[in-house]
């Protein structure tokens, strides 16, 4: 096979920690020059691409996708063909989907399902996180499988969806310890499952059966109130704890305390929280307010994006991530006449990059740099694959999206790349658009057209103890290991008061 080469003259190298004017060459998948003015021989053979007056940013990583998830009757719409090529599209090179096992059943098996769907039609490079739904030894067992020889460090847990995929506080603490043994990331879906059953048949007994309810039954402080357990119990067990899909300001203000506090805690915001509201439950259009309705709910404080984007710029938030999980309108109208059978789930993957620099850098509230850390090199570091992703440098993986701070596009289903026919950013104007994206050195989405076949993209394996979550966490189990006072015994008298039988 000849040699694949490619150089990108005349932009603007954009990594989390600087900014330099630059051009890259890349040869077989990875970058092997980053300097200015860069002249290779011979120039036969090489593509060319021009970045002038543009930005060269590492490749967006999603960190949380649902693509072809059997859930709640149905089937995401989005595939892993048609959802990673939309992913390329928004400038996004590598996506980090979910295995879900249902209760009792295999994890390892869910893993190689999952995998066995995506490998065939990934369009870019992609991992997966693993669900933990149920507890016991042979979870236990096959974590440690799934860590040592599957390239899986990070696994899931629900605290919502009962007795469907909930699990409660004692199988939390086990799944945290597991985590920590092994050194990977524990995950959390923070929502108190059991307030949100008995809120939703309180809202069914009152007569409401629309996707108002779906908000109405899991208010904020059901949001809040699990992630504070969570964090809890991951800070008992010395764990670190990323909390995905962030929704609400208190939820927020609960990870931005305990950051604050010292706690190695993340939290995920994702575009849907940081684009839109939950205003939309309340639109007199039945299908346009079921087609918001994901868990947790976006929130009718219409605030709540300005709000999160302001701590995502500022660290309290880490990362973003979509929830990309897709459901067309029919397939939403399972639940015509009764929230709870709605499928949850919203679009984002295409879209997420966009939207976070209209609301971040576009605002002003964070810098290129800023943007770069939040929708990549963050994920990358937490999750272990940094710097092979996450960063333009000598070595690194090239996966580089050529960016347009000033051309603008507006977001509609109808041009859209995703399987969905309802776009919850419809009519958004977002400025800054990749105008070409490369996976691995190769040139996939140039000018809206692309160039990638299904099966292109490859399972990425995630080492154990990424040094950027860990290295705090060992110091901490040295240094802060309780001990016994030492002191001499007790000699007195002992004495029992016996208690009267009933």
């Amino acid at each position: 096979l000849a040699r694949q080469r490619l150089l990108i003259k005349g932009g603007k190298v954009v990594n989390d920690d600087h900014s330099v004017a630059a051009d890259v060459y890349v040869e077989d998948g990875v970058v092997q020059q980053v300097g200015p003015n860069l002249n290779l021989e011979p120039a036969t053979g090489l593509v060319v691409l021009d970045a002038t007056n543009k930005l060269v940013i590492p490749g967006g990583i999603d960190t949380h996708t649902h693509m072809q998830f059997p859930f709640m009757g149905s089937r995401s719409k989005d595939d892993f063909y048609t959802g990673t090529k939309a992913a390329l599209a928004g400038g996004t090179t590598m996506i980090i989907d979910f295995a879900i096992p249902q209760k009792g059943c295999s994890l390892i098996e869910a893993f190689d399902t999952w995998k066995s769907w995506a490998d065939p039609k990934v369009c870019c490079d992609y991992a997966l996180h693993v669900a933990v739904t149920w507890w016991d030894n042979k979870v236990k067992e096959e974590m440690e499988i799934l860590v040592r020889n599957k390239g899986v460090n990070s696994f899931k847990m629900f605290m919502a969806y009962k007795d469907v995929y909930m699990i409660n506080d004692e199988e939390l603490y086990s799944a945290f310890s597991c985590c920590k043994e092994l050194g990977a990331v524990a995950q959390v879906h923070a929502e108190n499952g059991e307030l949100i059953a008995q809120g939703a048949k309180k809202m069914l007994a009152m007569g409401i059966t629309g996707p108002e309810g779906h908000e109405l039954c899991r208010p904020e402080e059901v949001e809040a109130e699990a992630t504070q357990r969570a964090i809890t119990i991951a800070n008992t067990v010395n764990c670190p704890l990323y909390v995905v899909h962030v929704m609400s300001k208190s939820a927020a203000r609960v990870i931005s305390n305990a950051r604050r506090e010292g706690k190695v805690v993340y939290g995920e915001p994702i575009a849907a929280s940081l684009g839109t509201d939950g205003t939309n439950y309340w639109n007199k259009d039945w299908a346009h307010a079921a087609a918001h309705v994901m868990a947790p709910p976006l929130r009718p404080d219409p605030s709540t994006p300005g709000f999160l984007m302001n701590l995502l710029a500022n660290d309290d938030l880490s990362v973003t991530g979509t929830d990309n999980c897709t459901f067309d309108i029919c397939q939403k109208a399972l639940g015509k006449d009764d929230f709870t059978q709605i499928p949850n789930g919203v679009n984002g993957v295409e879209d997420r990059m966009s939207v976070v620099w209209e609301k971040g850098v576009y605002s002003g509230k964070m810098d290129e740099n800023r943007f770069v850390a939040v929708t990549s090199t963050n994920a990358a570091k937490i999750f272990n694959l940094y710097p092979k992703k996450g960063r333009i440098a000598v070595g690194s993986d090239a996966d580089i999206v050529i960016w347009d701070p000033k051309a603008t596009r507006t977001i509609s289903a109808k041009t859209h790349h995703q399987a969905n026919n309802f776009n919850i950013f419809e009519g958004m104007v977002c400025h800054g658009v990749p105008v070409a994206t490369v996976s691995r050195g190769k040139v996939v989405y140039e000018g809206g057209a692309f160039n990638v076949a299904a099966g292109e993209g490859k399972y990425v394996s995630r080492p154990p103890f990424p040094p950027y979550v860990y290295k705090r966490v060992r110091q901490r189990e040295q240094v802060y290991q309780p001990v016994p006072v030492k002191r001499a015994p007790y000699t007195g008298v002992v004495s029992a008061t016996p208690v009267a039988q009933k």
